[in-house]
């Protein structure tokens, strides 16, 4: 609501609309209700009557006239119930209100008057200002800084907008927490809305509101920018395997380019890596751009996506982004199960075989009790068939099930089938043929849950009929980096374009709620809809089903070339996709994976037995290599919430990366070792977003009871503040009846009915 606006509501009705909002309406009569009712009765039957006996009226003029009299009447008669609204509001000098100013990189930007977020914020919070000043009266001030985390400060010069994080949902809390146990009677919330921490806003709204804390938001900053260039998001493998390209995806919003285009490319280490270039369209201010990554040595790799500039740009901070990937060595262990010989087992295990970060293990069975082993680590490896133990299975990270029937295992393997997918985390893939899926009679076993589609009842086909489908991407499989055919999106699209037919012979149910369809096939006769390549997140892992039963003719077909490289390269990827995301029993994290100096990070250690059991009981270290060479032993503990899961917090001081080297101890002998990483830099991701985020301020303010105000109109928050319910309050009741607006009311009824007479003649 407009000042003025207010201004007037306040003059007519006595208090400001938030009093009206925050209070409860309450009648004291001065006399008995009863009374006044029969009083009210009387005078509208006397005015009835009184109109009634003048025989010169017309009945349409006593109506009005009778109304316009009985409701004046009535008004003032009703000012003898004595409404009013009963509001608590805080004791002066006995609560504590909570100033919490953003303190991150965003705040920098100069939009304010052609001064920084920040100098704005101090001006407005200075002890010598004025809403200080009256805030201070009526409440004992807690000061607080916040970017990642909150802490308290002596005031608003203290501030440096040196964070690079903005997490609104921590500061809260933190505030929260630091002045439990004090009659807090709300929290002030100073910001630009930059929000992206990993805490759960919900979370610390729904505390604050179970306490009856109100959030007064300011908004400082510029809602949105005439001319900006900002990468908003970026999608990109945190780990991947040696020897792959790695595909990254990034929004790059354009606003006021016009023609100008804007070259983004992705740096590896300092090194450019891919190129694109992005241009306004009429799809919008936004555009996605892919980039595929050539294959990067193992280690772990900073990369960069950076944005060009445009002329007078405000905000150049938000053209970058930068993210880290670990790419590991491997090689990472599939079992590969077949019922029968036949063609797709061969071309499968060869298109991968020289693929060095990816071994495919190969169990045929050749007759009953009967199998061929291919890929084996030793003489005894898969010696009695399909592994009949966890450890052994889970060992694996990605197992690819072809024409086996489900009676080929026993109940406790198919459990352990289920549980390698949810509780050790692998890749699970199904391939079409006349004995898996529905035809192999997997309905109602524990993998039937698993897998992404539905599984309906049926009976082994071995003489059934082959449908020929045309394989094509949906939109999800289009830009899905393991079925990337070309060099570019373009070149990929046109080589699945021009792929033959396939065929499949087994009825795929629905998609289940959760799963995603990346291949879909037309068949001969219309359908356009047969799905193909469909997978879904499962526990910790993931299942897929790949429903047609001869890819290898996308190898020896007649219309394929002897040096086509098609098929190699769709299982290659497929292949590592199934593994790339599959867990060790041993992992730290750090969380954020990247941070400024000086903010603190949370370490994550994931501890299990080597056939996934969460241990509880282990002694997890970490030691923090800093760039400088300087080493630091972090201990973790258990976190009793979670089963296997150890955390402990670290602040790095310096800038570059962090090593992180982890170690488990479990008894004696029982030791496991996991290395990660942590890059800690100036360059934050608070300004990809910078522009003031109203709609947010609003909804923490909504929801807590509060209020947002601009910056211009902070200085209502005075007046504010003191109606809250948290704290120590006192209630107190508010007269309605004298308000102006009653007054001109009836002065308004009389003066109508006035003026009606005199309109017809009657006066």
């Amino acid at each position: 609501m407009g000042s003025w606006l207010e201004s007037v509501t306040t003059f007519l009705f006595k208090y400001p609309p938030r009093v009206f909002a925050r209070g409860d309406l309450v009648m004291a009569p001065v006399v008995p209700t009863a009374v006044v009712a029969v009083a009210a009765v009387c005078m509208v039957a006397v005015v009835l009557v009184a109109y009634a006996r003048v025989r010169t009226l017309r009945p349409a003029d006593r109506a009005i006239l009778g109304t316009l009299r009985a409701l004046a009447l009535l008004l003032v008669l009703g000012c003898l119930l004595r409404p009013g609204l009963v509001i608590a509001s805080a004791v002066p000098q006995r609560n504590v209100l909570a100033v919490v100013m953003d303190d991150s990189r965003s705040m920098r930007i100069r939009d304010v008057d052609a001064a920084t977020r920040t100098a704005a914020v101090q001006q407005l919070f200075a002890d010598t200002a004025p809403l200080s000043k009256k805030l201070a009266d009526k409440f004992a001030l807690r000061r607080f800084r916040f970017a990642a985390t909150a802490s308290p400060v002596a005031g608003a010069g203290a501030l440096t907008a040196n964070g690079t994080r903005s997490d609104l949902a921590q500061a809260l809390a933190d505030v929260r927490d630091d002045l439990n146990g004090m009659p807090l009677a709300g929290v002030v919330l100073v910001s630009d809305g930059a929000d992206n921490g990993s805490g759960a806003l919900d979370d610390a709204l729904l505390a604050l509101r179970a306490r009856r804390v109100p959030v007064f938001t300011v908004g400082v900053g510029t809602e949105r920018f005439a001319r900006d260039v900002a990468i908003e998001r970026v999608q990109a493998p945190r780990r991947t395997l040696a020897g792959a390209a790695s595909l990254v995806e990034a929004d790059v919003r354009l606003r006021g380019a016009g023609r100008t285009p804007v070259t983004v490319t992705v740096e590896a280490d300092g090194r450019v890596v891919a190129t694109e270039v992005a241009r306004s369209g009429a799809a919008g201010e936004l555009t996605t751009l892919r980039f595929r990554l050539p294959p990067l040595p193992p280690g772990v790799h900073r990369l960069a996506v950076r944005a060009s500039t445009l002329p007078d740009e405000i905000v150049t901070e938000n053209n970058e982004w930068q993210t880290s990937l670990e790419v590991r060595a491997g090689p990472d262990r599939v079992l590969y199960l077949e019922g029968e010989p036949r063609p797709e087992f061969a071309f499968l295990r060869r298109a991968v075989a020289n693929d060095s970060a990816v071994q495919v293990v190969g169990l045929m069975r050749s007759a009953e009790r009967k199998f061929l082993r291919l890929g084996v680590r030793d003489s005894l490896d898969l010696l009695g068939g399909f592994p009949t133990s966890r450890d052994e299975l889970f060992g694996y990270r990605a197992i690819i099930l072809g024409s086996i029937e489900a009676s080929f295992f026993t109940a406790e393997q198919l459990r352990m089938l289920a549980d390698f997918v949810s509780v050790r985390g692998g890749g699970l893939l199904v391939l079409g043929g006349r004995a898996s899926l529905s035809e192999g009679g997997y309905a109602g076993t524990p993998l039937a849950d698993v897998l992404p589609v539905t599984i309906s009842a049926g009976s082994i086909n071995l003489d059934g009929p082959a449908t020929p489908v045309r394989v094509r991407p949906t939109r999800a499989g289009d830009v899905h980096a393991a079925l990337q055919l070309g060099a570019t999106l373009a070149a990929s699209r046109a080589r699945w374009d021009s792929l033959p037919p396939l065929t499949t012979v087994n009825r795929l149910g629905a998609l289940r709620a959760g799963a995603t369809l990346l291949l879909a096939g037309t068949a001969d006769g219309g359908r356009s809809d047969v799905p193909i390549l469909a997978w879904q997140r499962y526990g910790r892992g993931m299942s897929a089903v790949f429903g047609v039963q001869d890819s290898w003719l996308w190898k020896m077909d007649t219309g394929i070339p002897v040096d086509d490289v098609t098929h190699q390269t769709l299982w290659r990827q497929l292949v590592r996709w199934l593994v790339d995301d599959a867990p060790a029993p041993f992992e730290i994290m750090a969380s954020p994976s990247r941070v400024a100096p000086g903010e603190p990070v949370s370490l994550r250690a994931r501890v299990s037995t080597p056939f996934f059991a969460d241990v509880n009981d282990a002694t997890v270290a970490v030691t923090i290599t800093s760039p400088t060479g300087a080493t630091t032993t972090v201990p973790l503990e258990w976190t009793l919430r979670d089963d296997g899961t150890y955390a402990a917090r670290f602040t790095p001081t310096d800038t570059g990366r962090y090593v992180l080297d982890a170690t488990s101890a479990r008894g004696r002998d029982t030791v496991q070792r996991a290395t990660s990483s942590l890059l800690v830099d100036e360059r934050g991701a608070d300004v990809a977003q910078a522009e003031l985020r109203t709609a947010l301020l609003r909804r923490i303010a909504d929801e807590t009871g509060g209020r947002y105000y601009p910056l211009a109109d902070a200085g209502q928050l005075a007046e504010d503040a003191v109606f809250t319910d948290a704290g120590v309050t006192v209630r107190e009741a508010k007269d309605l009846w004298d308000m102006p607006a009653v007054f001109l009311l009836v002065a308004l009824l009389l003066g109508a009915e006035w003026g009606y007479r005199r309109w017809r003649g009657l006066a």
